[in-house]
């Protein structure tokens, strides 16, 4: 029974052998030495009472499954029906780990020599080692480790015992590993670095006049009149029409600067214009607002001359921006004024005060 049993590891450690040639991540490879104690329950055929020994490995970890080592041992047998034994001898294994963990599972495959003493006779043989076992990681440089093996003993023609140089035994080692050196540690993947951001130059708007019409962008409220034309100081297209206190009728010394601003409007027919009026401070608010709006229609009809303009629109802003002073005569004129501003949404008027 104990021979079949045992048989059923060497299976269990041959397939572990089998995916050993799958493993390729290496975790750890150091070399450790593996010192340990032995029970040994011998087969019928040794006619002998189980035994105790002990033994010393010296191996080394090669990747995130596998393990080679070399081993020698000493064991005894206490006597039976034929005697005791003591047996000396010496393994090369190769172990597979099924996973390297805090209690890693491997099974184990060995073969090597053993030289057994037997009432005053002694003879060298082969031995194979199968089993299966597992370790238990106490610190980086400090493991347990049991297994459970079956072995063949083949003495060949020592004639040690009568009927039979074949032997079939259980040994179930206890020890520990010592690996030698420092643990491995993963190697974290660099980050990338990432570039710094190129430092973008903030432009300086005060030195900036996208619409070329003299004033910095810092103060054009009308940043996109077209160049040439004559602005404010604000920067918006004014048309040099000045209308009497409370008049919205153009007056003729005024009809050869219309004339260049309806050739300048011809000559960009799909600019959106806004013909804004305005007024001085002077009078209510409603009425400032409608007298604001007469004065840009009267402008938008001469500078079309009844011809279909619909990018041409007209309103009146009242005294809610005015350009100059509403406090004297001169400011209130400049005040009382058309100007054109080209594309852009209008700002609202603001609450009369």
């Amino acid at each position: 029974m104990l021979k079949k049993h045992l048989i059923a590891l060497v299976g269990l450690s041959s397939l572990g052998l089998v995916q050993m040639a799958q493993a390729d991540k290496v975790v750890d490879d150091r070399w450790y030495v593996a010192p340990f104690g032995t029970f040994v329950q011998p087969g019928g055929d040794r006619s002998a009472n189980s035994g105790w020994g002990g033994g010393m490995g010296f191996g080394k970890m090669l990747d995130e499954h596998f393990n080679v080592e070399l081993k020698g041992f000493y064991q005894n047998l206490s006597g039976g029906i034929h005697g005791g034994s003591d047996m000396t001898g010496g393994l090369a294994e190769a172990q597979y780990y099924i996973m390297r963990d805090k209690f890693s599972p491997y099974t184990v495959l060995g073969l090597g020599g053993m030289n057994t003493s037997h009432n005053g006779d002694s003879g060298a043989g082969f031995i194979g080692e199968a089993g299966a076992g597992l370790t238990y990681e106490v610190s980086d440089n400090f493991l347990l480790r049991s297994d459970v093996r079956y072995r063949y003993n083949q003495n060949f023609n020592a004639n040690l015992q009568s009927g039979t140089n074949e032997f079939h035994d259980m040994v179930v080692n206890v020890g520990f590993v010592i690996p030698l050196g420092p643990k491995p540690k993963p190697v974290e993947a660099e980050a990338t670095p990432v570039p710094a951001p190129t430092p973008v130059a903030v432009a300086d708007c005060s030195t900036m006049d996208d619409d070329q019409d003299g004033v910095n962008n810092c103060k054009d409220e009308c940043p996109t009149t077209l160049p040439g034309v004559q602005v404010s100081i604000l920067g918006c297209w004014i048309v040099d029409v000045k209308f009497d206190n409370d008049k919205a009728v153009i007056k003729p010394e005024y009809f050869g600067n219309l004339d260049n601003v309806a050739k300048r409007i011809q000559e960009h027919p799909e600019m959106v214009i806004e013909i804004q009026g305005h007024t001085s401070k002077t009078g209510g608010f409603k009425h400032n607002m409608e007298l604001s709006e007469r004065r840009a229609i009267a402008v938008k009809k001469y500078l079309v001359d009844g011809t279909d303009s619909p990018n041409l629109t007209t309103r009146g802003y009242g005294w809610t921006r005015p350009i100059d002073t509403n406090d004297t005569e001169a400011g209130r004129a400049n005040n009382r004024r058309v100007q054109l501003e080209v594309g852009g949404q209008p700002q609202q008027p603001l609450n009369p005060q």
